[in-house]
């Protein structure tokens, strides 16, 4: 499959476009950014799905079918061994509707209290799924990066849980780490990446 001429990213987070810029910066397409678009152009897409792979095709599939232009869209979480895999797919609900991070991220340090570090396992997982207008079926690809929690946050770079997540292999927390660094081991990063070999190949 030849890589489509136009792409929209099927997200209006601002964390998560500065990433996906980056790690898509060597795909040869012209971006299409939400954020530019006028006001009700394109749906606010509520993820409702169970699975990450449900909500990242309800959001590419929404966006494509209502710009008529391909669409990219991930949804990605936390999985902790202590806590049976949660909160994964509703990582950014964790604290409930409308958490911030730093509540999401609490709520996780309080639901792991007394968890000693050897028992702090988790990863983080990504699915990213591209869609063609009025087509039912749609690429995708995952990726993870496997890792621990910390006790407390460290560094002020990333988003979401990256302040406690400490890679397997690193010191640092993910908020720690510079961009090049985060996007060449991050969940985010290897299901783009796989993504666009996918598209290369297919």
């Amino acid at each position: 499959m030849a890589f489509p001429a136009r792409v929209v990213f099927a997200t209006r987070n601002d964390h998560k476009i500065r990433e996906l810029t980056r790690i898509c910066a060597d795909w040869p397409i012209e971006w299409i950014d939400l954020r530019d678009l006028e006001p009700g152009a394109a749906p606010e897409v509520d993820e409702t799905g169970q699975t990450y792979l449900d909500n990242a095709l309800l959001k590419a599939h929404a966006i494509a079918d209502a710009l008529g232009v391909p669409a990219i869209a991930d949804d990605s979480g936390i999985e902790v061994d202590a806590l049976g895999g949660r909160p994964g797919p509703r990582s950014a609900r964790f604290a409930g509707e409308g958490a911030s991070d730093a509540e999401n991220r609490q709520a996780l340090l309080s639901a792991l209290k007394g968890v000693p570090g050897g028992g702090r396992t988790a990863r983080y997982r990504c699915v990213a799924a591209l869609a063609f207008p009025g087509e039912i079926t749609a690429l995708h690809e995952s990726g993870v990066c496997e890792g621990s929690l910390a006790s407390a946050p460290r560094g002020a770079a990333g988003f979401g849980y990256d302040p406690i997540f400490v890679p397997a292999g690193w010191e640092e927390t993910m908020a720690e780490l510079t961009d090049e660094q985060k996007d060449r081991i991050s969940h985010r990063g290897r299901a783009f990446r796989a993504l666009r070999d996918a598209v290369a190949v297919g």
